[in-house]
């Protein structure tokens, strides 16, 4: 009787065993990386996102407070907005900043940096390694190869008027670059699926950009080569979820559908101030946001945001709620990381509707010097007719 009751045992057990090992490989393979990728617990403290408002002109500069008191400023506005940001720094008892990120160097993102990094304690500063993008017909010639048997023929001097034109592009960028130099911050390139634990259970994860980084022979027509290659990031906090994509335009947003990544989110800042080389439907159809934020100026003279983006929104959404910096001022977020709590407050009410887009004075891409050359200075005076 004994011996029969151990019959089939071995059997038993190796069944058993199969199916453990089977079970740890679907566990390691599928659970482990889900696991690791997936956000802490929330903590219950507040988190806080400050869309600053960095008009009239055009502009991006996005502040956020962890539960714990970690901050981040993603872009600093426009040259000469360094006052206006740090304001909102002291209006927020803000000490230091733990993050900066430039999502790209163009002027009405970086260009207020050099003031704010003169004025407050930045820890760590994070972009994308690149500098600005000078057009070829500017840039300097190279010096002739030299000839056996020959002296070297000296270059031809740069006309000053693109000498000057040049500066403007880089000046910028080159105060920025000096000033992390100076307070001493510590440099990293953004590289995607880095995470930065802000505490109390929220994170920044970077998506973008990714290598290889975009030429200016593999953009579209409409493309701008420094907005290609923008820094994104995604903020979670409990249930709560944001999506800062800088400019990020068409090309970026269908090479990140490519990749295994998270991209559905409660919030959407809208990528490159709304204009309509951004935002496509097939992202907008991933992202799927409840809220639209578009950081934009009153003044800007490229349709931001577009007709076509805003009715793009509205397909993917019949109920998603907009908000704009040119009509609203600062829009501040909080939320505890609980379902659905977030709250949204903003410096002012539109007095105009939020679903008609501004008209173009210009296009804004590559091929007619968009942004290049700092052009966000107020519209032409209206003149009065008799």
């Amino acid at each position: 009787m004994a011996g029969r009751s151990f019959k089939g045992c071995g059997c038993a057990i190796a069944v058993l065993v199969v199916v453990l090992g089977a079970g740890g490989y679907v566990g390691w393979k599928y659970a482990l990386p889900w696991w690791k990728t997936k956000p802490p617990p929330a903590s219950g403290g507040e988190l806080r996102v400050h869309v600053l408002d960095v008009g009239p002109a055009n502009g991006d500069s996005i502040l956020i407070v962890s539960p714990s008191g970690k901050t981040v400023l993603i872009d600093a506005g426009d040259t000469g907005k360094g006052k206006a940001i740090l304001e909102a720094l002291k209006r927020n008892n803000i000490q230091q900043l733990d993050y900066f990120i430039g999502t790209h160097p163009h002027p009405d993102h970086l260009g207020g940096a050099d003031e704010v990094f003169k004025s407050i304690k930045v820890l760590n500063v994070i972009d994308n390694g690149q500098g600005p993008d000078v057009p070829e017909s500017l840039a300097p010639p190279k010096p002739p190869e030299p000839t056996a048997g020959k002296k070297p023929v000296a270059a031809k001097p740069q006309p000053k008027k693109k000498l000057d034109q040049a500066g403007v592009i880089t000046k910028f960028y080159n105060e920025y670059k000096e000033a992390i130099t100076k307070v001493g911050a510590h440099y990293e390139k953004a590289v995607p699926g880095t995470k930065y634990d802000l505490g109390g259970g929220a994170r920044l994860t970077i998506l973008g950009p990714n290598e290889p980084l975009f030429t200016r022979d593999k953009i579209s027509s409409g493309g701008n080569l420094p907005n290609a290659n923008s820094v994104v990031a995604r903020l979670d906090y409990g249930d709560f979820s944001m999506l800062l994509p800088g400019d990020a335009e068409e090309q970026t947003e269908h090479q990140m559908l490519t990749k295994d990544l998270s991209l559905k989110a409660k919030v959407l800042k809208i990528g490159h101030h709304g204009s309509k080389y951004a935002s496509a439907q097939d992202f907008l159809d991933r992202v799927k946001p409840d809220v639209a934020i578009v950081s934009c100026g009153e003044w800007n003279r490229y349709g931001h945001p577009s007709q076509v983006v805003l009715d793009r929104l509205k397909t993917v959404n019949p109920n998603v709620k907009l908000y704009r910096t040119d009509l609203h001022g600062e829009i501040t977020i909080t939320t505890r990381g609980r379902e659905n709590d977030h709250v949204i407050k903003t410096a002012k009410e539109a007095k105009t509707d939020l679903w008609v887009g501004r008209l173009a004075q210009k296009d804004d891409s590559t091929r007619s010097g968009f942004i290049a050359y700092g052009d966000f200075g107020p519209p032409p005076k209206k003149v009065n007719s008799k």
